[in-house]
């Protein structure tokens, strides 16, 4: 029988995906009040792998990763799953806009070996956590890169999303062993 050991703790990273440089700041000034202050925080990526977020969101999409500097236990992230789709319907009543989702927010967490992403979809490739909420391994690490595996959106595959990924799990690794 395996010993069951302490779960390490991990990295919490919120995709914010909107056409509203407003929104993405919006969404950053949400999880400084909520978990603290940033680590890190990626340009604004243009978000053009797919159309298909465009007929609630809009055209002309930007994708802006924001990093939590405290770690989190990865045993939260059905909770925060709920807590950025709260904000997601906060953040609709703070104007009038032409779209019904102005803003999108994603959830998950970064360590030494993989990227996770929390969903409200089920599929083969993700497993139930509890609540609702489903994760998926997006990404993994070896060979000293971020690869992805056949289920992997496709803006996950972006070597300029790998490159900041990279940069997290630094962080990761150098906060983990404190």
């Amino acid at each position: 029988m395996g010993q069951i050991q302490p779960t390490p703790k991990s990295l919490l990273i919120i995709a914010a995906t909107s056409r509203y440089d407003e929104a993405l700041r919006w969404s950053c000034d949400r999880a400084i009040q909520q978990w603290g202050p940033i680590a890190i925080t990626s340009p604004a990526f243009s978000f053009t792998e797919t159309d298909y977020y465009q007929k609630t969101m809009g055209p002309d999409l930007l994708k802006q990763f924001v990093v939590i500097g405290e770690l989190i236990d990865p045993g939260s992230l059905p909770a925060i799953k709920h807590l950025t789709n709260q904000w997601e319907e906060e953040y609709v009543t703070t104007t009038e806009w032409p779209e019904s989702r102005p803003l999108n927010l994603d959830p998950g967490y970064v360590t030494d070996a993989k990227l996770v992403l929390a969903s409200t979809k089920n599929h083969a490739h993700r497993i139930y956590l509890h609540s609702g909420i489903y994760a998926e391994v997006t990404l993994y690490y070896q060979g000293r890169q971020w690869k992805h595996w056949n289920w992997t959106y496709p803006d996950y595959r972006r070597s300029d999303y790998h490159e900041f990924f990279a940069s997290c799990r630094e962080y990761y690794l150098d906060h983990s062993r404190r």
